[in-house]
């Protein structure tokens, strides 16, 4: 059977959350191929505002890549994938990205997908944004990429930070047309 391949980085940004809940259900699935890449940003940032361990984010992984591996095969735009996450994107990543510059795997493997016009997910985690942002984000808006604020939904009516994490999960994986049933989408039940 042939899996999808899938890019996931996570970077320094708040919201690391969002990256676990997705190498976690991403690396469940049988026709999914995970390559994770983790910046040592977000491994600090990780260990401030979680409890979680770095394993939670690697056990799912099938390849796992750090920053600075140039030469990983996600650099390299004959190495055919499905998709790339980026996620959270801290604002440098950001920049980096709109700018063109492949100073680390993530940048460079986001360039990537832009080149070869495949799909690329920037999950932004930042409040308020400046000019600057803003005009990075259309940069790579009209470079081909999504970009996604983690702003989760309540129509769900979540009833914890797990469940609006999932929520922002689902999100990002039906930009990638991957089925999942990370929360209940709107008007599923009977009650509304």
């Amino acid at each position: 059977m042939n899996k999808k391949r899938i890019v996931l980085a996570v970077t320094g940004a708040s919201g690391t959350i969002y990256a676990q809940k997705l190498a976690h259900y991403l690396g469940k699935m049988d026709d999914i191929e995970l390559h994770l890449i983790l910046s040592s940003a977000a491994l600090k940032v990780m260990k401030l505002e979680t409890q979680f361990k770095v394993e939670d984010l690697t056990e799912h992984a099938d390849f796992i890549y750090e920053q600075d591996n140039i030469a990983a095969p996600p650099a390299s735009g004959s190495w055919k994938h499905d998709g790339m996450i980026v996620c959270p994107c801290s604002m440098a990543s950001l920049a980096a990205i709109s700018q063109g510059l492949g100073s680390n795997l993530i940048h460079r493997a986001a360039d990537v997908c832009l080149k070869e016009r495949r799909k690329l997910i920037l999950v932004i985690r930042e409040t308020p944004f400046n000019l600057i942002h803003i005009r990075n984000m259309e940069t790579v808006t009209l470079a081909g990429a999504t970009v996604m604020p983690a702003s989760p939904g309540y129509y769900h009516a979540p009833k914890s930070i797990d469940e609006l994490a999932s929520h922002m999960a689902g999100r990002i994986l039906e930009q990638l047309n991957i089925t999942h049933n990370l929360y209940k989408r709107w008007c599923e039940d009977s009650q509304r």
